[in-house]
């Protein structure tokens, strides 16, 4: 999962301004939290369910969904 984001998705949000952590995995549930731009984008449900969730469910079988915990820097 970690070697998925680092890898394929961090990369392609950098190019943006955007960035990714990984929170937790548990029962297929991938919990993160875009940062960056990203964080503050009015796209950022459209990255994270057409780029992101694809991206990590393509490569990790196990992954039900991917869901994004609240901004880390609300107020930048």
């Amino acid at each position: 999962m970690r070697e998925v984001i680092e890898s394929e998705i961090k990369p392609i949000l950098a190019m943006e301004g955007g960035d990714i952590e990984l929170l937790d995995v548990k029962d297929g549930v991938v919990r993160v939290r875009l940062r960056g731009a990203c964080a503050g984008c009015p796209f950022s449900q459209i990255t994270l369910t057409n780029f992101v969730e694809t991206t990590i469910k393509a490569k990790v079988n196990e992954v039900k969904s991917v869901v994004a915990e609240g901004a880390a820097f609300p107020f930048l």
